[in-house]
């Protein structure tokens, strides 16, 4: 085998090689979105000494919209399991504990990047607009800072002194990090 030869069958196998990493992470990515985790369990983002108190439910968040990247998504109350929030599979999340609609603190609203939840938040820009409807009324914020984390970064999801709402999915390499939305009630 001449040296050209042996270069083409380094590149083929080289290819071949790449082609079947992708398939594989393709193929893990798909089936951990098929069976998606229930709660945070997996993540460092422990949230048992969040405030359980009884809320109004009429006072909670039941829908966010976002035009702008095409997020219409039914919101639910997570529940805090065994120190963790629970996360649903076909629906966003309002974690027990966080901030309500018109009222001073943080209000975190999760959901997995799935098409359908939050995958378009990837493309959303500073001066959005997001609209979280209730039973009672509607509620309009103004994104003002999108961020990544690592999942260790908890920082993000703690009390605030004015009313915050921040929008948390997965982001980066297999997930590896956390897209960020802030967002302020105009």
């Amino acid at each position: 085998m001449n040296k050209k030869t042996s270069s083409r069958s380094s590149k083929l196998t080289l290819g071949i090689s790449l082609l079947v990493l992708g398939l594989l992470l393709l193929f893990s990515k798909n089936k951990s979105e098929t069976n998606p985790s229930s709660t945070f369990k997996s993540e460092p983002i422990i949230v048992e000494d969040f405030n359980q108190e009884v809320y109004d439910d009429a006072k909670l968040p039941k829908k966010i919209i976002i035009p702008s990247v095409s997020i219409d998504v039914e919101v639910k109350k997570a529940q805090i399991i065994a120190g963790f929030w629970e996360v649903f599979s076909e629906s966003a999340g309002w974690g027990m504990g966080s901030g309500i609609p018109g009222e001073i603190g943080n209000q975190v609203i999760f959901a997995h990047a799935r098409v359908g939840l939050f995958l378009p938040l990837q493309s959303i820009k500073v001066g959005s607009r997001i609209y979280l409807l209730t039973e009672e009324k509607w509620f309009t914020y103004e994104v003002h800072e999108i961020k990544e984390v690592y999942p260790r970064q908890t920082e993000v999801i703690r009390p605030t002194d004015e009313e915050t709402l921040t929008l948390y999915t997965c982001s980066g390499f297999r997930d590896s990090k956390r897209l960020i939305v802030l967002a302020k009630r105009e």
